[in-house]
């Protein structure tokens, strides 16, 4: 996989760690060795997409709110999951105003570390 999928991992990771309650489940904060092909592909794909809007609108997702661009973000993996899985569990795909907020303000901070990296 590329050097993209490492940096949504990362952020994703740095996320958890800022926002979750608590102590995060190992597989929310494992590394990108440890993560499944399926996985990894969906990071890249993720990584990509926001990379190519961001660059799209040259320089205007910075007027972007905070939950645009979480949302952006949360859409773009749902898609990852669908791709991936016939009939994912409901909390695979859960729409953004059922995530819970540290799972939506770690969104956020993925679709700001990517914007900042490409820039």
């Amino acid at each position: 996989m590329t050097v993209e999928g490492r940096r949504f991992r990362e952020a994703w990771i740095a996320g958890v760690r800022k926002h979750f309650p608590g102590e995060p489940k190992p597989g929310y904060v494992a590394p990108w060795e440890d993560m499944g092909t399926w996985e990894r592909e969906a990071a890249t794909a993720v990584y990509r997409q926001v990379a190519d809007f961001v660059k799209a609108a040259g320089g205007a997702t910075a007027k972007l709110g905070g939950e645009q661009r979480g949302r952006f973000v949360s859409i773009a993996w749902n898609g990852q999951v669908f791709k991936h899985f016939e009939d994912p569990k409901p909390s695979y795909t859960a729409e953004w105003p059922d995530l819970p907020e540290w799972q939506k303000l770690t969104d956020i901070d993925i679709f700001s570390a990517i914007e900042a990296e490409e820039l």
